[in-house]
């Protein structure tokens, strides 16, 4: 059999893995949850013995379902969300926590804990802020390690390695601390376009210990995504996976960055990649896109130097909160029991329900009719581009005591379409500086949804498009597989070969001044709750 990839994607609730062959078609997939803690108000937590073991589970079931030997898996890439592990230097768990817990080791990307210290870092004017969009968030990883650093110094005192998560898988696969171009300088602050971390950046906040030995202990050997490491799996990493040892094993990703490597580069695409967004719609959403020089956009990560691919620069948005925003709002319905019920009599998830349920509701009519005054701002847990505020929260406006089925359908509309205006918002930002998206290429568990599609389409004003993979975050993290393997030379090339566009959908152009209008008025209520919160 031709050589397949093999593409493991670690979320905030799940590890994933997929199987694809040389295509990019995908021969098989599974699933595993993960654990999270939440010891404390703001705090979120991990294990990377638990996520281990989801992964070496997901692969090992992948394989099972697709019928394969590990002879046929040439290559392997891991991508994760951008959590802090923190091993000591045995690359033993170390405790992120009060109680002490070394399995809880992990604090997940999510995390508010070091609000005060992203503040306190931003107040230094430090200059590679400036490549954070101005702002860091708390995020990253170095406001995270200064909380450390402050409120559990014994910790820092036992670290050996600060890794971002998918440094973390790919040191258990391969036993090298080599780390990726892509974690390191969207989460870290390290200079890709310069090779180098600033020293300076490290005294000035109070983490200058981090400098010492070439930050060793934070990344002293820097690749970019794809890279093969080491022999490859190691004895004991291909005995957990089962897989063969040496198995080549590709440099990782952050996940969105990986979603964005399996669908901005697809095939039939419109445009240049350079007129192309990547939007992955999950728990949270992340935009990608890429330039030919770095341009500066307030607001919005980066410009990060081949964070995603060599050569270009990378800026990066997107909404802390996303899907989980809009089941959030879907479950404080006082309908949403009944609605599950019949979900599950019907075979669907609620999510699935709504969408057949909204569909019919719909019929050849706006959204706009259906949503009327009903106004939505998403931010839950604040906003993470373009206003860079971790203190934004959410607002609904024009709810009404309705209890029924429509009123639910209603709200999860409307909270959609509040997605939208959020990444319309970025869009605008990006333009404000010269970068005009012509298409936004959608990925993640949301981007399945045609009528999900087409309200972003609608709100954004902007063409959505789809790849034919259902999987486009694991096919890129395969990707990473393949190029380590010697499938492709590089990424650009793979990402052509193993992607190929699906469909693409336009906005409705009689719904276009009501969207603009919407859209006003959900920047106004952003306006005043800032207003009310510094008053």
């Amino acid at each position: 059999m031709p050589a397949c990839f093999i593409g493991v994607d670690v979320g905030t609730g799940s590890a994933r893995a997929g199987i694809f062959d040389a295509r990019g078609v995908l021969l098989a997939t599974a699933s595993h949850p993960i654990r999270s803690w939440h010891p404390e108000p703001l705090h979120a937590e991990q294990s990377s013995r638990d996520i281990w073991d989801a992964v070496c589970r997901t692969v090992r079931t992948s394989m099972q379902s697709a019928g394969l030997t590990p002879q046929d898996i040439a290559g392997i890439g891991f991508d994760a969300t951008c959590s802090l592990v923190v091993l000591d230097a045995d690359a033993q768990p170390v405790a992120v926590n009060r109680d002490g817990e070394d399995d809880r080791n992990i604090i997940l990307w999510m995390d508010q804990r070091a609000r005060v210290e992203a503040e306190d870092i931003n107040r230094s004017g430090a200059s590679v802020l400036d490549y954070v969009g101005g702002r860091i968030s708390p995020e990253m990883e170095t406001p995270k390690i200064l909380w450390l650093s402050r409120n559990l110094p014994h910790v820092m005192d036992r670290a050996g390695h600060f890794l971002d998560l998918a440094d973390f898988l790919t040191l258990k696969a391969t036993g090298s601390l080599t780390r990726s171009i892509c974690t390191l300088t969207c989460k870290w602050t390290y200079l890709a376009h310069e090779g180098r971390w600033d020293r300076d950046y490290f005294e000035t906040i109070g983490l200058g210990d981090l400098t010492k030995d070439e930050f060793a202990r934070i990344g002293a050997d820097v690749v970019n995504p794809g890279t093969t490491l080491a022999k490859g799996l190691t004895p004991s990493a291909a005995s957990d996976l089962g897989l063969a040892l040496g198995t080549a094993v590709g440099a990782g990703m952050i996940d969105a960055h990986a979603g964005a490597i399996g669908t901005l580069g697809a095939s039939g695409l419109p445009g240049k990649i350079g007129e192309r967004l990547s939007y992955v719609f999950g728990t949270s959403a992340c935009t990608l896109n890429v330039t030919s020089e770095p341009t500066f956009v307030p607001g919005v990560w980066g410009p990060y130097f081949a964070a995603l691919l060599p050569g270009l620069w990378l800026n990066e948005g997107g909404q802390s909160a996303a899907g989980a925003a809009i089941d959030y709002l879907v479950r404080s319905h006082p309908f949403a029991a009944t609605a599950r019920d019949l979900a599950k009599q019907s075979g669907k998830d609620l999510m699935q329900w709504l969408e057949g349920r909204a569909n019919e509701l719909l019929g050849e009519s706006s959204p706009l009719s259906l949503v009327g005054g009903l106004h939505i701002v998403p931010e839950f847990i604040g906003n993470r581009a373009p206003h860079a505020d971790p203190g934004a929260r959410a607002m609904v406006v024009g709810l009404g005591l309705d209890e029924d089925e429509d009123s639910l359908v209603r709200l999860y509309v409307a909270a959609v379409l509040s997605i939208g205006y959020g990444l319309r918002q970025i869009l605008d930002a990006l333009a404000a500086q010269g970068i005009v998206i012509s298409s936004v290429v959608i990925s993640g568990g949301a981007a399945r949804s045609r009528l999900i599609r087409q309200l972003l389409a609608d709100a954004t004003g902007t063409a959505i498009v789809t790849v034919e993979t259902d999987e486009p975050v694991l096919l890129g993290a395969a990707m990473l597989g393949a190029v380590a393997a010697g499938h492709a030379s590089d990424l650009q090339t793979v990402m052509s070969t193993m992607s190929r566009r699906r469909e693409t959908i336009d906005s409705t152009q009689d719904d276009l001044p009501g969207h603009a209008r919407r859209f006003a008025t959900f920047e106004r209520l952003q306006a005043a709750y800032r207003d009310m919160r510094d008053h």
